[in-house]
């Protein structure tokens, strides 16, 4: 049985932060940035999770690791930031529904996982795969197809 780490409640309060630490960049390893907000930034994700478009949008203010912390403004502008970058997703690929996951089990940064889904995802009528915890190799979608996506979006979200 697995526990919770000993410094959890300091990781909570931004301790070793990732998203934090890592700033604003155009590129962060996992994925590229297609939405620059005041609120978030939205990051088109390179990992093969068999949902194209799935994206991760990060609250950019101070360290935040529940929405419950954000004031009613900032919920208002985190939320309308996680829609509007939804939508630019919605109309480039045309996926059946969405879904939206904010769990900050492993990162305690507020973001959102949006995943777009689709009738041949695998998955019908449950969570993504990714979110049951059954998508676990590392595969990655071409990189001239994430930075094609990145761009259509980009201008979406302009």
């Amino acid at each position: 049985m697995s526990e919770w780490p000993a410094d959890w409640d300091e990781r909570k309060r931004g301790k070793d932060c990732p998203m934090c630490a890592e700033g604003r960049p155009d590129d962060n390893g996992f994925g590229l940035r297609v939405f620059a907000g005041r609120f978030a930034d939205g990051y088109l994700q390179r990992r093969d999770v068999g949902q194209r478009g799935y994206t991760v949008a990060v609250w950019r203010g101070r360290h935040v690791a529940d929405p419950m912390e954000l004031s009613d403004d900032e919920a208002t502008g985190y939320f309308g930031e996680v829609i509007r970058i939804a939508r630019a997703l919605e109309s480039h690929f045309h996926p059946i529904k969405m879904n939206f996951d904010i769990l900050g089990n492993s990162v305690p940064h507020l973001h959102t996982h949006i995943v777009p889904r689709y009738l041949d995802d695998g998955s019908p009528m449950q969570p993504a795969r990714l979110m049951r915890g059954e998508v676990i190799d590392e595969r990655r979608l071409p990189e001239d197809v994430v930075t094609a996506d990145a761009a259509a979006l980009r201008a979406l979200l302009r």
